[in-house]
């Protein structure tokens, strides 16, 4: 894993990301302009013995790009980590930095794309190019059972890494078992579009993670 997370974070393959991560990095966002942003590709975090992975979609701008873990230092990361908390997969409520004690048991974090696009959306070749870092840290959990997939772009992701066909219509609570036996569900990605508006809620996604330790439990 640690080989992996070296990589990701060297990782220059794609000029346009990286010129915007580094670019993010540079010019900041005020509320931060006395920290030192990451500025690198970023990373998975979590348990190697993980039975249920949550998949986003890529760094935010402002929140992993800035403190080098995912969904650390944003709104996203708020909601998604203390749903974790609740259903007994991280040790505290919160994730603002790197080194605010945060650790995950049973579940481990990642992205198919590992930094942060403009607009939240990468291009294909930039997913397609970043694909063999995801499927290398998936082969490193050999006691995965469960996916919980954060929006409909990590769905298909999803879908196609573990050879779903056909591929089931996204929605949240939609669940698939994949023919190696690892159950995929979806889930709302806890953006802010979602959460402000109440499209997503948090016995919305307590219930997905709920599930999702039942479905993982020995």
């Amino acid at each position: 894993m640690q080989r992996i997370a070296d990589e990701v974070a060297t990782c220059r393959a794609c000029p346009r990301l990286v010129a915007w991560r580094e670019e993010i990095a540079a010019t900041k966002r005020a509320a931060f302009r006395d920290q030192t942003y990451w500025g690198r590709g970023v990373p998975g975090f979590g348990d190697p013995q993980a039975r249920i992975l949550i998949l986003g979609l890529a760094p935010a701008a402002h929140g992993a790009n800035r403190t080098g873990r995912m969904f650390t230092g944003d709104r996203s990361g708020d909601w998604l980590y203390r749903s974790m908390h609740r259903a007994g997969l991280a040790n505290q409520p919160t994730s603002v930095s790197i080194d605010d004690g945060l650790q995950l048991t049973g579940a481990y974090v990642t992205s198919p794309v590992k930094c942060a696009p403009p607009d939240n959306k990468p291009l294909p070749e930039e997913r397609d190019r970043c694909r063999p870092f995801l499927d290398r840290e998936i082969a490193m959990l050999d006691d995965l059972r469960v996916v919980v997939c954060l929006g409909s772009f990590a769905w298909a992701i999803a879908c196609t890494g573990f050879g779903v066909r056909p591929r089931p219509k996204f929605g949240h609570g939609v669940e698939t078992v994949t023919p190696s036996g690892v159950t995929l569900i979806g889930c709302f990605h806890p953006s802010q579009q979602n959460t402000f508006t109440g499209r997503l809620t948090e016995p919305m996604i307590d219930s997905v993670f709920a599930r999702a330790a039942a479905l993982a439990a020995p």
